[in-house]
């Protein structure tokens, strides 16, 4: 059965305030009248999101010259978030959602199955958020190669 989301581009985006990285806070209140890229990865230093990481590190000027703020999320704790921000020299927020509250309102938690074994986990994903608020672009299941590009190609229809 496919899996059904509940949110969609065009929705305004769920609220969230989460501690981060190199003791840092993010909210969307704080991002108010602020294009953002929100993206949930399932686990801190593992390859996949090692890679997706240092991918949105490396692409961050361009990222900020369309005016974007990049936000990685993961149920990871702060202090194993730092330390990864430490090993791959990552300069944008990488935020904790411990509790779960951020991953299950995006619709990102998810039951997956991994050889033969269903477990419950985050979907890999991206939000694109415009400056209104409102979901410009989702992109679920991603797959890492070329998936930056993509991103910062539908960030400059915003």
């Amino acid at each position: 059965m496919a899996q059904q989301y509940s949110l969609n581009e065009g929705d305004s985006a769920p609220n969230f305030s989460m501690p981060a990285s190199k003791q840092r806070h993010v909210s969307l209140a704080d991002l108010k009248g602020k294009a953002f890229v929100l993206y949930f990865y399932p686990k801190a230093d593992t390859p996949g999101c090692t890679t997706e990481a240092c991918g949105f590190n490396e692409a961050l000027k361009e990222f900020d010259g369309a005016g974007l703020t990049v936000i990685g999320v993961s149920r990871d704790t702060v202090s194993k978030l730092d330390k990864f921000a430490d090993k791959y020299g990552l300069d944008f927020p990488l935020a904790s959602d411990e509790a779960g509250h951020v991953t299950e309102a995006y619709g990102v938690w998810v039951e997956k199955t991994l050889y033969g074994k269903t477990h419950m986990g985050i979907e890999r994903s991206t939000f694109l958020i415009g400056a209104d608020g409102k979901i410009a672009r989702i992109w679920r299941k991603v797959k890492v190669p070329g998936h930056i590009e993509a991103v910062l190609d539908a960030s400059k229809a915003l």
